[in-house]
């Protein structure tokens, strides 16, 4: 694959009308490197010889392949030319234990950080109502936070609680679970839904991803040993990083 370019011709990826060329060639050589046919540090044709087998500019080369090294598929490596960037091995997360983001990145060594999008007091919406148990008076602590581990944007969570339960969101350092459990309140039990979805292009901006990319989304109700409903966490994960892990057993 290395040495050939033939299946960068026209005929493999233009279509008239589909777009600018340099976003039909960014698709064509991003789904070749998504279906294995260039792989892990497969070095890309120089510049010149790309945009004489694509049939276009060398400036249309450029914008290609500077968006695949956005889309974090392309490593530039300077004097030496433009890689197929090797993917990131997976974390297996379990889905039977109650453990924060935060205390699942220590575990591995690895060091988390959290950027804060949204944190305060409101009103609930009617998801809110029923997921918490929470009347249109209530007060409802929310928080939205884009968290990365060793400066890679992972998983996007969008967390509510009672305002009862977390009256002052403010005082969240760097884990919820950590500032609640301080307080006894942490959940004992949590029911968890995961679906894939794909990124919207709000979404997809923080992550550093296309939109449409393919994600995990999970949607976490925790409980108090009471049976109070007292978190619903909706997040976003990168499912080309992440494994959620469950395991069954026989009664």
């Amino acid at each position: 694959m290395q040495t050939q370019t033939e299946w960068l011709s026209p005929k493999a990826w233009y279509q008239q009308g589909r777009g600018p060329r340099y976003l039909q060639l960014h698709r064509h050589i991003r789904a070749t490197i998504q279906s294995g046919d260039l792989g892990p540090d497969d070095q890309l044709p120089p510049e010149r010889d790309l945009a004489e087998a694509a049939d276009v500019s060398r400036v249309t080369v450029r914008k290609a392949i500077a968006k695949l090294v956005e889309d974090g598929l392309i490593e530039q490596r300077q004097g030496a030319g433009s890689f197929v960037r090797a993917a990131a091995p997976k974390l297996e997360q379990s889905l039977s234990s109650l453990v924060s983001f935060t205390e699942n990145m220590q575990a591995r060594g690895m060091t988390s950080t959290s950027e804060t999008l949204l944190l305060g007091l409101f009103r609930p919406t009617s998801e809110e109502m029923m997921s918490l148990g929470l009347s249109a008076n209530d007060r409802v602590a929310r928080i939205e936070r884009l968290r990365s581990a060793s400066g890679t944007p992972m998983a996007l969570e969008r967390s509510s609680l009672p305002g009862v339960i977390l009256p002052h969101p403010e005082q969240i350092d760097v884990s919820l679970y950590a500032l609640l459990r301080k307080t006894g309140q942490a959940p004992t039990r949590a029911i968890q839904r995961v679906t894939a979805t794909n990124l919207t292009a709000a979404d997809a901006q923080m992550f550093n991803l296309p939109e449409g990319a393919a994600v995990l989304k999970i949607e976490r109700t925790g409980y108090l040993s009471t049976g109070r409903p007292i978190e619903f966490t909706s997040g976003l994960y990168r499912s080309d990083i992440y494994d959620f892990v469950s395991e069954l057993r026989l009664d």
